[in-house]
């Protein structure tokens, strides 16, 4: 007679033995390298200094070369000492400022090290003439006065409005000079302008005190309002690039090293914007900038990008932080392809040591996981295990890769970047566009021929799938921000509305992209379903100043034939040509990420100067094998899985506990929302029923995102409303564990009359091997000695049944379930 179903149970000690926690591993300290023997000797930048026009003041560098590689920033403790003060000041920052016209010396000491420079200034009493855009805007940005939390929000602050990060320096000339009756400015009388006087602190200000009154800042300021306030004379000098000194350093932990920013103008003409440019780090943890331009080191070793921008000209700043450890102690990462020598040389230059490499259970359980969002059956680990074949490994990389489920795991992947959402497409749309993209990716058809077909599409939306794309993204902003964010790694936002503030784009770019979809035509057919097509070029304006943009992809040309037929060809000729920098690489590291668990660069999606990878070398060279394979994703994945970087270990070593971007030791994740419910699903043998599919669907292959599931909410399902994975949840939540340990449609899979629990239970197998097959089905491996023992204990004091039920919901409420590690 069968034992009647109980509600699993467990005391809070067997609770507690089966959740799993990590150790805390500590640093060992370690000699710094070893200092060169050549004598040390002092380096200025620049090497002579020219005051005049545009440059009124110049910041040094000074460093001392005596501990190769490591190059020490002696800037603020240098003695610095002008020969002729009435030529030029200098501060104890390093700053070099003129006063008169003449030539004078500075003088740089350290220790026993000298070191001269000649300064030459021609600075005369009269101001030279101020232009608003290339000498005020600047400032205006620098302090904050024209961010999204000041006067740059929608509707200014207290009555003054400026535009975000200055897009419009015409609206923000007129808000300082004519609105509010020009009270803003006070020509008679220039420091008692009220711009100034809020600025400085003597009147009360809500953004606080933003300069000082002898400031350089302060002091162009005051000169601009002397002059009448002008916007400037025509055809003055151009900004064109901006150059960054240090362009990349090798620093110590908790060092400083002085930032030199020249802003490089069209006529020759050359400016120090040290002080005027902004700062920000993707790393702030491993460095970041001072209100002194210094960058400062934190405890952590790696590599941090210190972006640096100003008036629309954008340039970042590497740094890099070794840990301090003695690199020929270090043991290198074994080398199976290129992949790993190019990792290795990262991890050596970090001084990482690389973990273990993972054994055979946790390697295809991690396998089977990432590529095709199934957990290995007990029979399949079994074989694989014991198979003795050296090329086993790569054996079954083949065989998962030609898995059907392949097909359905990347389909989904896909349509949560493409926006697939049955509310946007209508419910037919939805079902064609996910039928047409698992073709693509079940026939294993070269990406870039797939993307081509997609960006062109047109057509019934009822009867040809990708055309329903253009239902996702119903106009042409909608359109120029989703294409180039899923397929170009450029995230225009921001430059709709302005200059975007970390790179290169603005307005022009953003409606350059959307003129090859402003047109676009959606006709109503009936029944949800749409005619989509292209009737010919129109072009786009810029909404504010209704000015025409010229058609052109980012930082492309305006393509021959435009005006020939659908724009969207010459497009898509563009986007999937060998020479564009952004296709290749974007997929190539969408790749990385899902199977290493952190892109090279993040967010995946956001590929810019000023947000490099962590390793360059081997994205440009993944970026290379996309091209040079013909788009064929599957050999990239092959040669990404048969890395010895991707069969590490997840257990940390002294050397890198505390590395979570260079691939020094696999990185833990939480098994996503479809494929944990699948898992759970696959080892109680009790199937997920959804509502309107087929007895059996997996959560891998559902099309509607939709479907009524508080799993799958509860653990993050993509909603579907951005172009990027971003709005599919990872993180560990309460109510995620809250719902494992109680929800009852865990415990009606658990104990389902026809689970594995129950047949397990019926079956001849001893309780070991009970244990043993239940570990093998839920982790991927054998049980160990500890949960033999916590079993033995559960079926001593409860039915075979109830014991077996009992030590399943144990199992998968555990880390070794629930993550992918």
């Amino acid at each position: 007679m069968d034992i009647p179903p109980t509600r699993p149970r467990l005391n809070a000690c067997q609770r507690i033995s089966f959740l799993t926690c990590w150790l805390i591993l500590t640093s060992l300290s370690a000699a710094p390298p070893e200092p060169s023997s050549l004598a040390p000797t002092l380096q200025v930048f620049p090497a002579s200094i020219e005051l005049g026009g545009l440059n009124l003041q110049q910041q040094i560098r000074v460093t001392l070369n005596d501990q190769e590689p490591f190059n020490r920033d002696v800037t603020r403790s240098a003695q610095l000492e002008l020969e002729n003060e009435e030529i030029a000041t200098i501060s104890q920052t390093g700053v070099v400022r003129a006063k008169s016209t003449g030539q004078t010396v500075l003088h740089i000491k350290v220790n026993n090290l000298q070191a001269t420079i000649p300064v030459v200034s021609t600075v005369s009493s009269r101001q030279a003439p101020l232009h608003f855009q290339r000498d005020i805007l600047p400032l205006l940005s620098k302090l904050g006065c024209n961010s999204g939390g000041c006067h740059g929000r929608q509707a200014g602050q207290n009555g003054f409005k400026l535009s975000v990060f200055g897009f419009d320096p015409q609206a923000d000339f007129e808000a300082l000079t004519q609105q509010a009756r020009g009270r803003r400015l006070f020509p008679a009388a220039p420091e008692r302008s009220l711009l100034l006087r809020k600025a400085t602190g003597e009147l009360p200000h809500g953004g606080g005190q933003r300069m000082t009154t002898d400031s350089v800042d302060q002091q162009i300021l005051l000169s601009w309002i002397k002059q009448g306030a002008p916007w400037g004379e025509p055809g003055g000098p151009v900004l064109e690039k901006l150059v960054v000194q240090p362009e990349q350093t090798l620093m110590k932990p908790l060092q400083s090293q002085q930032l030199l920013v020249t802003a490089i103008y069209n006529d020759g003409s050359q400016r120090d914007v040290t002080s005027a440019a902004s700062y920000s780090s993707n790393q702030s943890i491993i460095a970041d900038v001072d209100e002194t331009q210094q960058i400062k080191t934190g405890k952590h070793p790696g590599e941090a990008a210190i972006t640096i921008n100003y008036m629309g000209k954008v340039v970042a700043s590497r740094v890099l932080i070794p840990r301090q450890t003695q690199l020929q102690k270090l043991k290198p990462l074994p080398i199976a392809n290129r992949v790993d020598a190019l990792v290795g040389q990262k991890l050596k230059a970090l001084g990482l040591q690389p973990s273990a490499p993972a054994d055979d259970n946790l390697f295809l359980r991690r396998l089977y996981l990432t590529t095709i969002g199934t957990l290995p059956t007990a029979g399949e680990i079994t074989a694989f295990v014991n198979n003795q074949d050296p090329q086993k490994r790569q054996q079954q990389i083949q065989k998962v890769l030609e898995r059907t489920e392949y097909a359905e795991y990347w389909t989904q992947k896909w349509a949560d970047v493409l926006m697939l959402n049955p509310e946007k497409m209508g419910a037919r749309g939805a079902y064609e566009f996910h039928h047409w993209l698992r073709q693509q990716i079940q026939t294993n058809r070269p990406y870039d021929q797939w993307v081509r077909e997609l960006i062109t599409a047109s057509g019934n939306s009822g009867k040809y799938g990708p055309a329903n794309f253009f239902r996702a993204a119903a106009t042409a902003e909608d359109l120029t921000k989703t294409v180039s964010q899923a397929f170009l790694g450029i995230r225009m936002d921001c430059a709709q509305c302005h200059h975007h503030p970390f790179e290169k784009w603005g307005q022009e770019d953003f409606y350059g992209l959307a003129g090859f979809f402003s047109g676009m035509q959606r006709k109503p057919l009936g029944n949800d379903r749409m005619l989509i097509f292209h009737p010919g070029h129109q072009g786009s304006k810029v909404p504010l100043s209704n000015q025409p943009v010229a058609t052109r992809p980012p930082g492309g040309q305006t393509p021959a034939g435009l005006n020939l037929g659908d724009p969207r060809i010459q497009l898509a000729d563009w986007m999937v040509s060998a020479k564009n920098p952004y296709f290749a690489r974007l997929v190539a590291n969408r790749l990385w990420k899902h199977y290493l668990g952190r892109g090279l660069v993040e967010p995946e999606d956001d590929l810019r100067s000023t947000n490099p990878a962590t390793n360059e070398p081997l994205l440009n060279y993944l970026a290379q094998q996309v091209v040079a394979s013909n788009y064929d994703l599957k050999k990239v994945t092959q040669l990404i899985l048969e890395s010895n970087t991707f069969q590490l270990s997840s257990k940390t070593n002294q050397f890198n506990f505390d590395d979570n971007q260079y691939y020094s030791h696999y990185l833990v994740r939480r098994l996503p929302a479809e494929v944990l419910l699948d898992a759970i699903s696959q080892v109680t043998d009790a199937p997920e029923n959804f509502a309107g599919m087929a007895p059996g669907t997996r959560a891998i292959e559902l099309w509607d995102n939709r479907l009524p599931s508080y799993f799958l909410d509860t653990f993050g399902r993509s909603l579907r409303e951005s172009p990027c994975e971003c709005g599919k949840s990872g993180e560990p939540t309460m109510a995620q564990a809250l719902h494992l340990m109680n929800a009852p449609e865990i415990e009606a899979k658990v104990t389902a009359v026809s689970g594995r629990a129950r047949q397990l239970a019926k079956s001849d197998l001893s309780r070991e091997e009970i244990t043993n097959q239940l570990c093998l089905s839920v982790f991927g491996r054998p049980a160990t000695e500890r949960e033999q023992v916590v079993s033995s204990e559960l079926f001593k004091q409860q039915s075979r049944q109830t014991a077996t039920a009992d030590l399943m919901w144990t199992l998968i409420n555990c880390y070794d379930f629930l993550f992918i590690h």
